[in-house]
């Protein structure tokens, strides 16, 4: 009877353990399509002309720079302020910087995909207009078609808080407003928009009119950002400004199941305990909102990072549970071409500071959680390590020179782009900071590159 009873034991847990583990499958490029670090667009015709010319206030102290082209992209001091070979200010929009992505109902091969807040904080940015738009990426030639730009603004006067084009008809936003992260059309054709500022929740029609914007509740209270438009720099030094969602730590993912009904907004960093600087754990918020009743319907879960990720990148449903998510750090740059101890980057010496290392898609089931609301994870892919065995890759970059040929690598700072393709395919994109981030190349600014990867295993584990 003991002898069975172990058997038994053993029997089960070779029957749980695999689905309890989050395992690692291979993925296989199948595709590689980009659209060049330097595509711009002009802003429409009745915007001011302020917006002519982007990225004036993008330079050292935010100070005005009129003179396009007068200040060299860099990386950074995180980074080793490696040139990128663009400089700044620019005439016209940068389309890129891409930050969220859905594919298009009905248009097979077709994708909304969402530009970033423009030069990368509310101070900086103040004539980048903030836009999305419809891409094809066409795996056979590589190249990635622009279809349509739908450019964000308020004339209905739905946003509560001044903007920076106030004074103007049309009050087209710009990314001293909003930090745009994550999109999801709305079966009516608008569209819910993730912003990191407050963090809010924006409603817009389909081409671009906001309709509302919803302050974020967690346990009947508000939470905000230090870039929450309420929240102001108090009088004394030592007085604390009351904000938990960390800068730049917004709605980076949001995800709506695919009948329509709930949008699931996921935060990009760990909360702030509260009236601390210290993290409230080693995860993230992920809030609950009804699409019928366009509100919060205060159920929370929680998503929890790996060590060695400091944030997620994007979040979409593949089915009515079962999600992907993109787990990162902040390094950018091959690690086999890591900056020795003590060494800064230069033309002698090329090398990455901070090099990529932990850049993940992870399958999780939102309908499995812990008794303390974990969602549970199934299973990830590495992408650091995509196998390429017939050589699609059409850019490779700075790699050492005995990185082997079949394997390629998307070694990016900020990869903010994920969605099911089919039941074989997921589409993967990076969002390249431009001019700000070479990840690819050690000085060249990178382009925004779309990745095709064949993950039967990962899209059908369970």
């Amino acid at each position: 009877m003991l002898k069975l009873r172990h058997i038994l034991l053993a029997s089960a847990l070779c029957i749980s353990a695999p689905a309890l583990a989050d395992q690692r499958f291979e993925a296989t490029l199948a595709g590689h399509a980009i659209l060049p670090a330097f595509t711009m667009t002009l802003p429409p015709a009745d915007a001011p002309r302020d917006a002519l010319v982007s990225g004036k206030f993008a330079g050292p102290g935010n100070l005005r720079v009129d003179a396009p082209g007068s200040i060299m992209g860099d990386t950074g001091a995180m980074h080793g302020n490696r040139q990128t070979g663009i400089a700044f200010p620019f005439i016209g929009q940068p389309v890129q910087g891409f930050s969220g992505i859905k594919p298009v109902a009905n248009e097979s091969g077709h994708y909304w995909v969402l530009t970033d807040n423009g030069f990368g904080n509310r101070r900086n940015s103040p004539d980048a207009l903030l836009m999305f738009h419809k891409v094809r990426p066409d795996w056979t030639t590589g190249q990635v078609a622009l279809l349509q730009t739908t450019f964000l603004r308020d004339p209905l006067r739905r946003i509560p808080f001044r903007i920076a084009y106030e004074g103007t008809e049309q009050r087209y936003l710009t990314g001293s407003d909003f930090d745009l992260e994550s999109i999801q059309p709305l079966p009516d054709g608008s569209f819910m928009i993730g912003d990191e500022f407050g963090p809010f929740l924006i409603h817009i029609s389909a081409d671009g009119v906001v309709q509302r914007v919803f302050e974020t509740r967690l346990d009947g209270q508000v939470l905000m950002s230090p870039d929450h438009p309420a929240l102001q720099v108090p009088a004394s030094p030592t007085a604390g400004v009351p904000y938990r969602v960390r800068r730049s730590g917004g709605y980076e993912g949001m995800a709506l199941t695919p009948d329509g009904q709930t949008l699931w907004a996921l935060l990009e960093q760990p909360l702030f305990a509260a009236n601390s600087d210290q993290p409230e754990g080693q995860f993230l918020r992920i809030l609950e909102f009804s699409v019928p009743r366009m509100d919060w319907t205060g159920r929370s879960l929680r998503y929890r990072l790996e060590a060695g990720a400091t944030a997620i990148g994007d979040f979409n449903f593949i089915d009515a549970t079962r999600a992907l998510v993109i787990e990162r750090d902040n390094g950018e740059g091959d690690p086999g071409l890591a900056c020795a101890q003590g060494v800064r980057p230069s033309a002698q010496q090329p090398c990455f500071p901070l090099p990529a290392r932990f850049k993940r898609v992870y399958l999780v089931d939102m309908a499995q959680t812990d008794a303390d609301g974990f969602v549970r994870k199934i299973a990830h892919i590495d992408l650091m390590a995509i196998r390429d065995p017939e050589g699609r890759a059409r850019l490779r970059g700075d790699r050492p020179a005995d990185a082997p040929r079949d394997r390629f690598t998307f070694p990016f700072f900020t990869i903010e782009n994920v969605a099911a393709v089919d039941g074989q395919h997921i589409i993967v994109g990076n969002d390249n900071n431009l001019p700000f981030s070479a990840g690819r190349h050690f000085f060249q600014a990178d382009a925004n590159e779309f990745i095709l990867l064949r993950v039967p295993e990962l899209l059908n584990a369970r």
